[in-house]
């Protein structure tokens, strides 16, 4: 069931078209929304946006999940970008509790292949010091080493990371995402190395579903506003010509787990071949942003919100 997009639809296979006016959501409706399944037999599975809250994406996933209950897998075809890749990206911080609050600076983000780094010196190059591991050996040897000790095995694989160079003299990347294929190009495993401005560091191995969602407990005190409770849910889809990576922080303090606290994204284009021009406007985009988050701080700071007490951090194996 679709609305909209008749143009993209075969013609053979439609069984009906009607008009009909979408139901309010009252009471009664919601009542009826959730006895839907009853109308369900083991051969023909309604879906629909009326599954959800009447949007598109509702729609979406519940044809996907129809059709997984009807026994189809849709298995996405991976497709990677080409690499090197420079991404003019844009960054927004929205505090939620309590009182709302949004942050957006744009800056540059690097997709790069960890088999091919990109060396551009004093403007951009990547070293291991600034990732996961040891910083003796090459940043994707760390990435397969904390897949192994995690049951990932990525023989014959490639790592893609979209993270900041060390440029200038400097590195800081919030978030490092590396998108992990194994010898068909298709994903294993995303790993999500977080850093904090005080110098620790956590990575997050998650098997994302096909749309790049995944939840994994927060492990690793990030702010001054926040404590080490709750979970991330996550957006971590392989780039393209976009790059959207986005990452919610929900709280446990209820027993839904629906209270969002604070959420952060990354969007942004592929600009083509990095020109000279565009490495020198890059370069300073870890220094811009660490400045940036700590002058955000400051601001919240002014404002009263409330610090919460930084744990001893523990070092996590391999990390």
């Amino acid at each position: 069931v679709t609305l909209g997009g008749g143009d993209r639809v075969d013609p053979d296979t439609i069984l009906a078209t009607r008009e009909y006016a979408h139901p309010l959501y009252t009471p009664a409706s919601v009542a009826a929304q959730a006895r839907l399944p009853e109308i369900d037999t083991p051969r023909v599975v309604f879906a629909g946006a009326y599954h959800g809250w009447g949007f598109h994406e509702d729609g979406a996933r519940s044809g996907l999940a129809a059709a997984e209950r009807l026994g189809f897998r849709w298995e996405e075809a991976t497709t990677p970008p080409p690499t090197p890749a420079l991404y003019d990206t844009t960054v927004t911080h929205t505090r939620r509790t309590p009182f709302r609050r949004t942050f957006t600076h744009r800056t540059h983000t690097w997709l790069v292949d960890l088999d091919a780094l990109p060396d551009h010196g004093v403007l951009g190059r990547f070293e291991a010091r600034d990732h996961l591991g040891d910083p003796g050996r090459s940043i994707k040897d760390n990435v397969v080493a904390f897949l192994r000790a995690r049951g990932v095995d990525l023989t014959d694989g490639r790592v893609l990371m979209a993270a900041h160079a060390r440029a200038l003299g400097y590195c800081f990347n919030p978030i490092s995402v590396h998108w992990c294929l194994d010898r068909r190009d298709q994903l294993a495993a995303v790993v999500v190395e977080v850093h904090n401005t005080y110098g620790d560091r956590h990575a997050y191995l998650v098997h994302p579903d096909a749309q790049g969602r995944a939840t994994t407990d927060k492990r690793m005190y990030v702010s001054p506003f926040h404590g080490t409770d709750g979970h991330y849910r996550l957006a971590v889809p392989l780039p393209g010509e976009e790059l959207r990576v986005a990452v919610t922080l929900r709280s446990d303090r209820d027993d839904t787990g629906r209270e969002a606290v604070f959420s952060a994204s990354l969007t942004g284009r592929a600009g083509g071949v990095p020109s000279r021009g565009r490495l020198l406007r890059a370069a300073p985009a870890a220094l811009t942003g660490s400045l940036l988050i700590r002058a955000h701080g400051v601001r919240l700071w002014a404002r009263r919100l409330p610090i919460r007490p930084r744990p001893d951090h523990s070092r996590q194996e391999g990390v």
